[in-house]
């Protein structure tokens, strides 16, 4: 590798911390590593949420402000601004889960146009994002996903998520901000899909406004890839796919054993990787019309994403290829890969305290089972300190 291990750069990677605020965060990666604590800790804040104890502060002073912006737009315009003048973009995500009403999937498109506006204000924000079950009923997408008849009333419902989809795209269209529409567990993406096929047919006429996402750890997304830019090429739209490892594992292998279907889960973490790769080389290899966000907290893909710009002479800003993490987590990829000039966004998470909790029980569950990854995060602040121990 020529980049002598940019990823170690403690300096760069924390400029933006306190010392008060990497002691806190080597707190809580230090729990996050114990999965018993994890477990506890998750029980806990549940029943005290459901008892209505007040524990917004506490949640707040710590896993919260480490891993969200804010409770709203405006709380986060402070780490907004101070990540961009390092170079690192923001991309506001709301992370508020598991509501099936109407009027929450109409509240969530309205918080998406508010962030879109929000975002055509701020050089900063370049991007907008959300997530599928956040403008439909779950239940809705499973059953166009399995080919079944809705009735007339399901269809008006339907209509409305397109709707939804709709004045987001075309909102961003017209204020040229990227849509990045996340992806679900796999009995509900066929539906999502041929929904977000339609979006970019639509909106990707002359450059890539929609994004859909691709997990990579689905034995079958290369081969999606290939088919769809079969079908872009054919029709004459531009593609663009957030490509991450995934989130459902545990749930796509219970449910596939419980009813009897092949995983749809790549058979090791390795094959993962390869598939991730292979996808990631793909879209390089046919940029004019395929563009792509890199969403990953793995050194080794952002090695050979980089490594095969290079040789490919794609210029570090080129605006057809980013680099993702989520807030809190890898800042020694994210401001790195900015200091050496690269496109760079952080997912940041916001939304009241309690409702964005299901999301960081997600996030520190998330921590504990992959391998390496806390671990990393511990040894990378432990290397900070002492090197401002040793700066003193």
């Amino acid at each position: 590798m020529k980049h002598l291990n940019i990823f170690d750069n403690t300096e760069v990677a924390f400029q933006l911390k306190s010392n008060k605020e990497l002691d806190r965060a080597y707190f809580l990666f230090k729990m996050i590593s114990n999965e018993s604590l994890v477990k506890v800790g998750t029980a806990l804040t549940n029943f005290a949420i459901k008892a209505h104890l007040p524990i917004n502060g506490i949640i707040r002073a710590t896993v919260f402000d480490h891993f969200c912006g804010g409770i709203n737009e405006d709380d986060c315009l402070t780490v907004i601004d101070t990540m961009y003048t390092k170079g690192v973009s923001s991309v506001l995500d709301y992370s508020v889960e598991g509501k099936e009403s109407e009027a929450h999937f109409d509240g969530a498109m309205e918080k998406t146009l508010k962030i879109i506006r929000f975002s055509d204000e701020r050089e900063a924000m370049p991007i907008a994002v959300f997530k599928p079950s956040g403008f439909g009923r779950f239940a809705l997408y499973q059953k166009i996903s399995e080919n079944k008849p809705l009735t007339e009333k399901e269809q008006e419902e339907w209509n409305r998520v397109v709707a939804r989809y709709d004045a987001v795209c075309k909102l961003g269209k017209e204020k040229n901000v990227k849509i990045l529409i996340d992806a679900e567990e796999s009995w509900i993406q066929d539906a999502v899909d041929a929904l977000v096929t339609d979006m970019m047919r639509t909106y990707n006429q002359s450059s890539t406004i929609v994004y859909n996402t691709l997990q990579m750890y689905r034995h079958d997304r290369l081969e999606f890839l290939k088919k769809q830019h079969e079908l872009a090429k054919k029709e004459g739209f531009y593609i663009g796919y957030k490509i991450v490892r995934g989130a459902y594992m545990e749930k796509e292998h219970e449910r596939s054993i419980l009813q009897g279907y092949p995983t749809p889960i790549c058979e090791s973490k390795l094959a993962t990787d390869d598939n991730f790769n292979a996808a990631a080389q793909y879209i390089l290899d046919n940029l004019s019309e395929i563009s792509v966000f890199v969403g990953t907290h793995n050194e080794i893909s952002s090695y050979l994403v980089m490594d095969l710009m290079a040789q490919k002479n794609i210029a570090k800003n080129d605006s057809r290829v980013w680099f993702g993490q989520l807030f809190g987590m890898s800042d020694n990829i994210s401001f790195n890969l900015a200091d050496k000039g690269y496109n760079v966004a952080k997912y940041v998470p916001f939304g009241p305290v309690k409702d964005v909790m299901p999301y960081l029980i997600r996030r520190a569950e998330e921590n504990t089972s992959v391998a390496g990854q806390t671990g990393r995060e511990l040894m990378l602040i432990q290397k900070e300190k002492a090197r401002r121990k040793a700066a003193k």
